[in-house]
């Protein structure tokens, strides 16, 4: 499979549609993944695009809340439907939710903000994790590997299907837990290819998606680390619940970012991760809470 970042641009290229619910409608079609349903990353990705694509008066996306009602058909339309909830001086307000197969499978609420004067804050990122370029890329690692439930498809999938280069420290948890059982770890991510122009979507924009996409391949990582899961291992099942996004500050997707995450707590089949981006001269940028259901039989 040819490493290139064109999947994640495929993904939240909308066409317009007849509304039938709400104010706009948009559609996009689900990207190519091994497993049984589409990446929930898709579904996000898309529905703040479509958020987007509404809100006209040059206020950016700040925050938006989501929850995954049912899973979605691979290489299918989502036909996503914005509601204009709110136009205020200073913030708008949407409701995005996401039809397939005549059901909702999708529903978030994105908020928008124009921006004012006001005091500045940023956490810090640990000094202590290693650059990128000490690290291996997905392909590499699982260059000589295999075991588990691993296929051919899904070890090209992680290796170079998910748009994003992904180095982790300690190790990935494809077919074992590498390094420590710790409920934290790092990803650096940095796109294959530069990204392309998204029709409908400034520069700016395309990369807030961006975040959005990306964040949920590993979100949920700390949890599997800190039990002993890896995602190769017989039986295991998971499924983005729910999830929350707050955009602090707008940066270019095209250079390296470390997304630091962090496990919060496991229980009942569900499992709660949490993560912030950084550029690489230690900016934060956005911070990630996901909820997922966490299945090993």
């Amino acid at each position: 499979m040819l490493a290139t970042s064109e999947i994640f641009t495929s993904a939240i290229t909308l066409e317009q549609a007849e509304p039938e619910h709400f104010d706009l409608a948009f559609t996009a079609v689900t990207q190519p993944c091994p497993w049984p349903k589409a990446y929930g990353g898709d579904l996000v990705a898309a529905a703040v695009a479509a958020a987007m694509r509404s809100v006209s008066d040059g206020k950016t996306v700040h925050s938006m809340h989501s929850y995954f009602l049912r899973p979605a058909d691979i290489g299918a339309p989502v036909r996503y439907e914005v509601e204009l909830l709110r136009d205020g001086r200073g913030y708008s307000t949407r409701q995005v939710r996401g039809y397939q197969n005549g059901k909702p499978l999708y529903t978030c609420l994105a908020n928008f903000a124009a921006g004012e004067p006001g005091g500045t804050f940023r956490a810090e990122v640990a000094a202590d994790v290693p650059g990128p370029e000490d690290l291996p890329s997905s392909a590499d690692f699982l260059a000589a590997r295999g075991g588990g439930t691993m296929t051919g498809e899904s070890k090209a999938y992680w290796s170079g299907g998910r748009s994003f280069d992904m180095r982790h420290v300690p190790g990935p948890v494809y077919l074992a837990v590498e390094g420590e059982k710790v409920p934290r770890q790092a990803v650096w991510v940095k796109p294959f290819d530069p990204l392309r122009p998204v029709e409908g979507l400034t520069a700016a924009q395309r990369d807030l998606a961006a975040l959005a996409y990306v964040c949920d391949y590993t979100i949920l990582e700390p949890v599997l680390r800190v039990l002993d899961l890896p995602w190769a291992r017989p039986g295991l099942v998971t499924a983005s619940l729910d999830h929350a996004m707050w955009f602090h500050r707008e940066s270019p997707v095209g250079d390296w970012l470390l997304y630091v995450q962090e496990a919060v707590a496991a229980d009942s089949g569900r499992g709660l991760g949490y993560g912030r981006f950084f550029t690489r001269d230690g900016v934060h940028i956005a911070t990630v809470a996901q909820e997922g259901m966490i299945r090993a039989s």
